[in-house]
């Protein structure tokens, strides 16, 4: 066994298969193929599963690919530190549970680290801990809070679910709805997974509201695209919303429970410089005390599309 072989089985293992490893590192395929085996032999261990569309890691082989990922997350830590007192680059694998709390935080990454390179994958929240604790990624930003002790978990910020409407809707023009409002409504909701609708859930129960139809969809483009046709109404958080003129954000003014959102990473690596950097971008950009300008639910500069609704239109006896 070497160094050599287990990077080859490390690289192959992250990247799926033999080919996808080879044009992410520039080592041939059959160089790979090649420590991989010699690797197998030397153990006695079968590592991966060979199959026609590809790989897949064996018992024994998620047990090394875990020790691996250790392995050589601490020799680049180890290099970093050697290379330079100023680290003003690095990689970073972000695992979200979407991007309007993870750009904010990169961005003011990338300003301390000129050099950063990094990649964001979007997951519902229960992915994103298991990319987490599977070491496909390096920090997560997720609504579910984890309960896994090896996890190091950091508060970040506090969302408000609305609705998502028709711009030619009624309730457009409204400062805010209430739950009441909702009995028999149909809806557009994510797949269960998503912590936006489980927070919905959990409201509608605590108000004992019944929804109508529910057509469900994988995704929050899907989402969007499905009211849009006018399948239903949708839910969503306040900083979600972003921008889309087919579409209005409305307030549920008494939906009490909100969605928390946590930054989150392996324990044994919280202390690693970039990691580090990253938890204090991620509390600079959305703790008050050390943004003031910062208002989860209501600044227009995180949501241009949301205004107060004092500003807005209102009609009927349930505008606010």
């Amino acid at each position: 066994m070497s160094i050599t072989q287990l990077r080859a089985f490390h690289y192959v293992a992250a990247a799926g298969g033999y080919s996808q490893a080879a044009r992410e590192t520039a080592i041939s395929q059959s160089n790979l193929s090649n420590q991989v085996r010699q690797l197998e032999a030397a153990s006695g261990l079968s590592l991966f599963q060979r199959g026609p569309r590809g790989v897949t890691l064996t018992a024994d082989g998620e047990r090394l690919y875990q020790v691996t990922s250790r392995l050589f997350a601490t020799l680049a830590e180890a290099a970093a530190i050697l290379k330079s007192r100023k680290i003003d680059g690095g990689q970073l694998r972000v695992a979200a549970d979407g991007v309007v709390h993870s750009l904010p935080i990169l961005r003011a990454l990338r300003r301390r680290r000129p050099n950063l390179v990094f990649s964001l994958q979007v997951h519902n929240s229960d992915n994103v801990i298991e990319q987490l604790v599977q070491f496909r990624a390096d920090v997560g930003i997720t609504a579910e809070l984890p309960k896994d002790d090896r996890l190091k978990v950091q508060p970040l910020a506090n969302m408000k679910i609305g609705l998502l409407v028709l711009a030619e809707h009624d309730w457009a023009v409204r400062g805010s709805v209430a739950m009441r409002d909702l009995q028999g409504i149909n809806f557009v909701l994510r797949e269960r997974g998503s912590r936006t609708r489980a927070v919905f859930e959990q409201n509608l129960v605590e108000s004992g509201v019944s929804l109508g139809a529910i057509l469900e969809v994988s995704t929050r483009e899907g989402v969007r695209e499905a009211v849009a046709a006018g399948f239903g109404l949708g839910v969503i958080a306040d900083l979600e919303f972003g921008h889309d003129s087919r579409l209005r954000f409305v307030p549920i003014r008494d939906a009490a429970i909100m969605i928390e959102e946590y930054v989150v990473c392996l324990d044994e690596r919280r202390r690693t410089p970039l990691i580090d950097d990253f938890f204090t971008c991620a509390q600079e950009a959305f703790n008050p005390a050390f943004n003031p300008a910062f208002n989860p639910a209501f600044n227009p500069a995180f949501n241009p599309a949301f205004t107060p609704p004092a500003s807005r239109g209102q009609s009927g006896p349930e505008a606010a």
